[in-house]
Parts: structure tokens; C-alpha cells; sequence
């Protein structure tokens, strides 16, 4: 049997090494990660290259390294966690599904979980909406006045929320929920403490140039600059009219009239983004929204079901898990491609992904780098 973790390792640091070790002495199995690509979940491109990303966790205990598709990367925590649980599920020797939490208690984010079907609880919520309030303030507020603070405060962290997510989109499935207690410091955090530093600060230092080798066992040999995008980003949104800015994921109540006059108001990503936000909106949902726009990934698309895996690496024990996979196997992209079939939609966002993430290095990369980089093959022993 196998255990499955959904993952972005952007950067992969100290903390997935713990994750991925943890996992691996408790149940003495392979490990598969669901690695998203070349863009992630906050909205912008991922700090390094996904083969690089790969090649790093598949060192470091990983043993199948598959690609979430970028329709799901960019997507809120509810489609992002369907999306890889899917791709898991697909791999019949994947019994575990592996995650990161500061809950102490596997029970309480279960609770969470059912909380998400309750009655009383969506009906505060839809209440709290109404006057103005966003979604994940407005769920957490309900579920503390209807389960108590207990459930609730499970629902103050980010990582928390995507274990019930994980919880919530297992059922069914056959494959148990297996939290890790994170150590040293929380999701977005500023400090540091011992090995330990969050994967947003890990970027910040990259991209300031400050030396970052005790925090992760690899450092990247090329990063992105989210801002090096950001001429390209305009261009496609000033493309744009505010029914195509409606076809995108999250998109309602005339949000999409808003981005449009935004669009043709101000000159940076940043003035756009805080013309368009409200009380309803958090930033992140914005920034995704935008990503979805410079990638084409429209709401339809994102509610349809992949069925692909995209193999970036493996290492012996991950070429026997292959054999388990009912999805279609993608180990060439000009392959799969010219075969067409249902997945290509899928595909092709994957590597415009690649391609747009190209650009955001300091040294622009080539076009095509998912036609031409071969599958990671790592021997361990």
C-alpha cells in the first residue's frame, strides 16, 4: 500500500522533509505526492520549476511525484483538495491520504468537517454573507456559536482548513484521513525558529538573496519574481470584457463588472486588486481569480474531473505504484497531445503554465520546457 500527500513544495524545506519522514516510519510505505506545477494556490507562479521541485522532494523520501493540474492549483481550498484527492483515489494502492495540521486532535477536524453539512451552521452563514461578511470569516463565526470554540478554532489556521477539505472530499473513498502535527513555526509565518521558517518567508529570503541552506535541503538554482509577470498579466486582462472576466472561478455578484472597470482604470496589478476587493473578497480569491484569467481556466472547467496523471519522477518503489493508476499515465506531453482526448483541456493549461512561469525568472527560460524535460528517474538505494 501506498500514502498519498497533496503539496505544492514551494519551496520544498525542512518541514515536508519532516512531513515525508514522519509518514514514512509510521507506516514504513512509499509515498506519492500530488505536487501542484508551475503555478500554486495564493496566485502567482511557483518560486522554482516543478521538475526542479520534484527532483528535490524524490530526494528527500517522496518515491511518485505527479502533477496537480494548474485548473486545481489556483483553485480555493475546496477544489484544490478535490482535485488532488482524485488524483490519489486513482492509484488503487494509495490507502492513506497524509497532511500537515497544528490541530492536536484528528476528531476535531472531523468535526469541522461535518460542520461544513450542517444546518443550523450554513444557514448563520449564509446570514453573516449577507451583511457583507467573506466566506471563511463567516463559516468559522457560525461554527463557533452553533459547535463551540473548540471546533472553531481548528478553523483559524490555513492548514487546518485544507485537512477538513481533505477530510471532507475522502469520504467514500476508502483512503483514511492520516494527520502529522506540523513542527516548528505556523502557515505565513515571520519567525524562525530552529531548522523551521514557513514557506513564505523561505521565498522572501530567496528572493532577497539571504543564505537559506539551514532551512531546506536543497537550495533552488533559479527562482521566479512574481512582478516580472506583471506586464504580460495586464495585457491578457486588458483583453478582456466583463463577460469573459464572469466565466472565471469565483466570479459572482457583478465582481466581474468591477474587474473589468478596474482593468481600464489603473496601470498596476496591485491598484486592480484593491479597487476590486470588499469586505465579501479576500485578496488571495482576487489574486487567484486574476491567475485564472492569465491561464484561461474558466469556472467550468475547474468543476470538470480530471482524469490524468502527469508524471514528473519516481524512483523504483514510485514505478511500481504507476501499475495501480486508472487515470491515464502521462509520461510524454507531445504524446498525449497529439492522441487529443477529454484531458487535453486539462493539459494544455498545465503547460501554458510552464510557459508563462518562463517568463518570470530573471533570466527568461525557453518556451516548451514540459515538451522537452524528461521524467525524473531517482534511485535511492
Amino acid at each position: 500500500m501506498a500514502v498519498a500527500v497533496i503539496c505544492e513544495f514551494n519551496p520544498f524545506h525542512n518541514g515536508h522533509k519532516y512531513l515525508i519522514d514522519t509518514v514514512k516510519r509510521l507506516t514504513h510505505e512509499p509515498v506519492l505526492a500530488v505536487m501542484s506545477g508551475s503555478f500554486v494556490q495564493r496566485g502567482e507562479a511557483a518560486v522554482c520549476s516543478k521538475f526542479e521541485r520534484a527532483e528535490t522532494a524524490l530526494k528527500n523520501g517522496a518515491d511518485l511525484v505527479v502533477e496537480l493540474p494548474a485548473a486545481y492549483a489556483v483553485s480555493c481550498a475546496q477544489r484544490f483538495a478535490q482535485g488532488g484527492v482524485s488524483i490519489a483515489k486513482s492509484f488503487g494502492d494509495v490507502d492513506k491520504l497524509a497532511f500537515g495540521c497544528e490541530a492536536d486532535s484528528l476528531d476535531d477536524l472531523k468535526a469541522a468537517a461535518n460542520a461544513l453539512e450542517n444546518p443550523e451552521v450554513n444557514s448563520r452563514v449564509t446570514e453573516k454573507m449577507s451583511a457583507g461578511a467573506y466566506y471563511p470569516h463567516a463559516f468559522e463565526s457560525a461554527v463557533r456559536e452553533v459547535l463551540g470554540d473548540e471546533i472553531a478554532d481548528v478553523l483559524t489556521s490555513p492548514n487546518n482548513i485544507l485537512a477538513v477539505e481533505y477530510i471532507r472530499a475522502l469520504r467514500d473513498s476508502g483512503i483514511e484521513p492520516f494527520s502529522v502535527k506540523r513542527t516548528g513555526v505556523s502557515h505565513d509565518s515571520d519567525i524562525i525558529e530552529g531548522d523551521f521558517v514557513s514557506a513564505s518567508k523561505l521565498r522572501e529570503m530567496l528572493r532577497r538573496g539571504e543564505p537559506m541552506s539551514r532551512f531546506a535541503p536543497e537550495v533552488p538554482k533559479s527562482i521566479t519574481y512574481p512582478e516580472n509577470l506583471e506586464r504580460a498579466i495586464l495585457f491578457k486582462l486588458r483583453t478582456m470584457t466583463a463577460e469573459d472576466f464572469g466565466r472565471l472561478p469565483e466570479v459572482s455578484e457583478g465582481l466581474e463588472y468591477r474587474f473589468a472597470n478596474a482593468v481600464s482604470e489603473y496601470n498596476s496589478l496591485e491598484e486592480i486588486l484593491f479597487a476590486v476587493k470588499t469586505k465579501r473578497y479576500t485578496l488571495a480569491r482576487l489574486r487567484r481569480i486574476i491567475c485564472c484569467a492569465a491561464l484561461g481556466i474558466s469556472e467550468e472547467l475547474q468543476l470538470r474531473k480530471s482524469e490524468y496523471a502527469r508524471v514528473l519522477g519516481f524512483t523504483d518503489e514510485g514505478e511500481k505504484l504507476l501499475k495501480s493508476c486508472s487515470y491515464e499515465i502521462v509520461t510524454s506531453v507531445a504524446k498525449t497531445m497529439r492522441a487529443g482526448g477529454k484531458n487535453v483541456v486539462f493539459l494544455r493549461r498545465d503547460i501554458l503554465a510552464t510557459d508563462l512561469a518562463a517568463l518570470a525568472y530573471k533570466s527568461v527560460k525557453p518556451c516548451g520546457s514540459d515538451y522537452r524535460t524528461k521524467i525524473i528517474r531517482y534511485n535511492c538505494k
